[in-house]
């Protein structure tokens, strides 16, 4: 656990600034940004991420001007979303003609060697359909009669943004928050990472739990059920036609060589109407994200929304010591079928002191290496500097919903099963 370190002066060997240097965290010069940044995350392999991260921060841009400049973010179906649907039909026609094919094949050739590529077309068919979610397994996941008080409180942060809550609330050991559909009747999951939960203070949750509701009325084509699904054919299909590794039993290669040169062509179309689906969708995606956020101000405040956004700044710190604290267990004894309360015990309230402890200055480098970096959660959000910003527009906003110490006390009650739980599989499975 970081613990509380002296703190040093020493000039700057850029500018001759003065730095105050604390031996746990990185020396920069908040002067110059000298050694600001100095382990530049690796570059995601793949052209086509990069490209998606590269076309992520140019609209996230455009999206922050046209608000500077007042423009209105309020979600709408656009052009853009009708042709980013009309082609994912056009994804799902594909996969209904592969399955109908295999049908027509296996029912034709009945009893022959027809059904092989009857056969093989309904397994095709059969990977490429577009799937209803379900609940995790091996996860906790809460209904309303268990947890009463926190359903609560979401509803009221629903009602703020304009929908209603949630079926169901998933916990698990993510450093983030998500919502999302399950089910064929398209009931609504929640799902808390615990180790982000357990740092935020009870405003700072309900910022987030805000920015979740969010999601459920800005509009964002591309997690939408018909377009998420063609996002999904469309990535088995560009795994299906990845260059083959050389096969060992194939001395010359020329087998190898043959496939990977007739998979070059449909492997080139699946990403172009790939990339097309990304430049359809992305405005509205991005566009989701700024709303969202701003629902999170609504509900928690503005102040509580842009520390929220601190908080996944140093997400890796949290991941740093949930590791540490899986290596001290190891030292300490053999893991067994279930790790023994000393281990697990006060694990959140260790992580949560540990990250309080992260001075500002650290804080203060990590948003600066974000904007270098253009640091998002994933390759369709705007940079995080960018969702900064746009917060930074306008009054500040108050709390819509506020923190209520007894309400708190209910729901770390009603979590508190989950918690262990959960604190139990990271010092069990590792992290």
């Amino acid at each position: 656990m970081h613990t509380a370190a002296a703190e040093t002066v020493q000039p700057c060997p850029e500018c001759g600034a003065e730095i105050r240097t604390d031996a746990r965290f990185t020396t920069w010069c908040a002067a110059c940004d000298w050694n600001v940044d100095p382990e530049r995350p690796e570059e995601k392999h793949g052209r086509l991420a990069r490209a998606r991260r590269a076309q992520a921060r140019r609209h996230g841009e455009r999206l922050l001007a046209e608000l500077s400049a007042g423009g209105d973010l309020r979600a709408r179906r656009d052009s853009s979303a009708v042709l980013a649907v009309a082609l994912a039909l056009v994804v799902h026609a594909l996969t209904l003609a592969v399955t109908a094919g295999g049908v027509w094949l296996l029912v034709r050739g009945w009893g022959g060697w027809g059904m092989v590529p009857g056969a093989f077309l309904l397994a095709l068919g059969w990977s490429l359909r577009p799937r209803f979610a379900r609940l995790p397994e091996n996860t906790p996941v809460l209904r309303r009669a268990d947890a009463p008080e926190l359903f609560a409180l979401v509803d009221e942060i629903a009602r703020v943004a304009g929908t209603r809550g949630v079926d169901a609330i998933a916990v698990d050991d993510g450093i983030n928050a998500s919502v999302r559909s399950y089910g064929v009747r398209g009931r609504r999951l929640l799902t808390l990472g615990l180790p982000l939960w357990e740092v935020l203070t009870p405003q700072q949750r309900i910022a987030l739990l805000g920015h979740e509701m969010g999601h459920y009325v800005n509009g964002d084509t591309r997690h939408g059920l018909v377009v998420g699904a063609a996002y999904r054919s469309l990535t088995t299909w560009h795994y299906y036609f990845e260059p083959v590794d050389h096969d060992p039993l194939d001395d010359t290669g020329a087998l190898t060589l043959l496939l990977n040169l007739l998979y070059v062509l449909p492997r080139l179309l699946v990403r172009g109407v790939l990339a097309v689906l990304d430049r359809l969708t992305l405005r509205a995606s991005q566009r989701a994200e700024y709303l969202a956020d701003r629902v999170a101000a609504r509900a928690g405040s503005t102040e509580a929304a842009l520390e929220l956004m601190d908080h996944l700044l140093i997400a890796d710190s949290a991941a740093v010591t949930l590791g540490r604290e899986v290596n001290l267990a190891a030292l300490n004894g053999p893991r067994r079928g279930g790790a023994s309360a000393d281990l697990t015990d006060g694990l959140w309230e260790r992580l949560a002191a540990d990250l309080a402890s992260v001075p500002e200055h650290e804080r203060d480098r990590q948003r600066r290496a974000g904007v270098l970096r253009g640091h998002s959660v994933d390759d369709s959000h705007p940079p995080t500097h960018l969702r900064h910003a746009c917060l930074l527009i306008g009054e500040p906003a108050p709390p819509a919903v506020t923190a209520d110490t007894e309400r708190e006390h209910r729901i770390a009650g009603e979590l508190a099963a989950a918690r262990t739980k959960v604190a139990r599989q990271i010092i069990r499975d590792g992290y």
